[in-house]
């Protein structure tokens, strides 16, 4: 315990502080910031540039194609520095009738904070600038320099931030980064990721007559939405396998060392399932087999599907218009530009070429070493403040900017976080524990402590 013994005076203030911190997150959290509707970004973004500027920081906002990068940087102690990725946008609050309080009201109630956007990502935001807060503080200047990247497009995709890197790699520049994520796993434990998934996001649209029709020309009128079920059931048939050609070709296998460390993880699999709400795993997968086909293997799902009437009770029409959100998480060497390719050069060779396709969000795989310096610090950081050493995952089921902002410039990357198995991002009722957001701003002070001295 000696890094929460050497830090006790840290830790005092940020006890002592705690009703701030939750205030500060709070009014966060009652600002919208949806990207995908242009719901409150600039706002977000302006109340993101407040807050790092009240802990001193200069912050400023970088603009994009899209949405502007919140960017800020302070020097510290030792020559070093740790960035912090996070974003502002959230996802939409649909299904609104789902939730038990207003998504946007940020309320407190049975020791957690129910919100859009509470632990993906705002609570991580908010804990990050109240350890600094807290360190400044007590000990004055930072250990370590500190940079910020905070975009706004992540729920999207993050469409711009290839050429925000691309054209600013002395801001992307860092010895290690702390990923946006993180917190507890279903039974509590922390957790660890050390890459991330890619991702191929693309609208397909299948187009009929001028408008929708009664149902009863079916015999003579193309129907846009069985066109489209029928592509793609093309794409993915009943066992599960993606037809695209190539889609597999560079999908690398696990090593030894990557297979003895999915034998490792604990068996949640009761839980999971009592979650989920399910009797069983696809294909009844268990074990060594449910991890491999989780962390190491593509996926290729419907995210949504929309064609003529969809309200209660009966209409009986013919649709004029049909789409389809297809989501493609990519695991190590593929690339989502040429899986996209693929996928329109395969639905035209399939007689397909009528259905449009659009890349609606593109992202790269990418990973850290288990070796690198950054992960033993998280590791270690999170057994002296938890008490419980962390469960290690060697990647993540989700995708995110990883690649763009880290492993193209050769910087390894953690996540650490506020939130828990249970916190139900991108779902009604999203919410964190107020204890672990404290306990991720003691967490943040940490991290910068031992990797100074590291």
């Amino acid at each position: 315990m000696a890094v929460a013994t050497e830090l006790d005076d840290v830790y005092t203030y940020i006890d002592s502080h705690a009703d701030e911190s939750l205030e500060e997150l709070q009014t966060l959290l009652r600002q919208p910031s949806v990207a995908a509707q242009n719901h409150g970004m600039a706002e977000t973004a302006a109340l993101v540039e407040d807050m790092l500027r009240s802990v001193g920081f200069e912050p400023r906002q970088i603009a994009t194609a899209g949405y502007p990068v919140v960017y800020a940087e302070k020097p510290g102690q030792r020559d070093r520095t740790l960035g912090f990725y996070n974003h502002y946008d959230v996802q939409p609050a649909d299904p609104l009738d789902e939730w038990h309080s207003d998504p946007w009201a940020a309320e407190v109630r049975d020791g957690r904070i129910w919100a859009r956007g509470v632990a993906d990502n705002k609570g991580n935001i908010a804990a990050r600038v109240a350890g600094i807060r807290a360190w400044q503080a007590i000990r004055g200047e930072l250990p370590i320099g500190v940079k910020f990247i905070i975009e706004g497009e992540e729920e999207i995709s993050s469409p711009s931030l290839m050429d925000f890197a691309v054209s600013n790699p002395e801001l992307c520049a860092a010895d290690a980064c702390i990923w946006e994520f993180g917190g507890r796993d279903i039974d509590g434990r922390p957790q660890i990721h050390l890459r991330l998934k890619g991702i191929c996001y693309v609208e397909l649209r299948a187009t009929g007559a001028r408008q929708d029709w009664h149902s009863s020309v079916a015999t003579s009128v193309p129907n846009p939405a069985w066109r489209l079920v029928w592509a793609l059931n093309a794409i993915k048939g009943e066992d599960g396998h993606v037809n695209i050609p190539g889609f597999y070709d560079s999908v690398t296998p696990p090593t030894d060392a990557e297979i003895e460390a999915l034998r490792a993880l604990p068996d949640h699999e009761a839980a999971r399932l009592e979650d989920l709400g399910i009797p069983e795993f696809l294909e009844g997968r268990s074990g060594l087999e449910l991890h491999l086909q989780d962390y190491f293997q593509p996926t290729c799902t419907v995210s949504g599907f929309e064609s003529g009437y969809t309200g209660d009770g009966a209409k009986t029409v013919l649709p004029s218009r049909a789409k389809a959100k297809l989501d493609m998480r990519l695991v190590a060497n593929q690339d989502p530009f040429a899986i996209h390719a693929s996928l329109r050069a395969f639905l035209d060779e399939r007689g397909f070429d009528d259905i449009e396709t659009e890349l609606l969000g593109a992202q790269y795989p990418a990973r850290t070493s288990p070796d690198a310096p950054i992960a033993a610090v998280v590791a270690e950081t999170y057994e002296d403040l938890y008490g419980q050493s962390p469960v290690v995952y060697a990647t993540s089921q989700g995708s995110g900017p990883w690649y763009q902002l880290c492993s193209q410039f050769g910087i390894d990357a953690c996540t650490a976080g506020v939130g828990h198995a249970k916190s139900q991002a991108h779902a009604p009722n999203e919410n964190i524990y107020v204890d672990d957001f404290i306990l991720g701003i003691k967490h943040i002070c940490a991290i910068m402590d031992r990797f100074a001295r590291s």
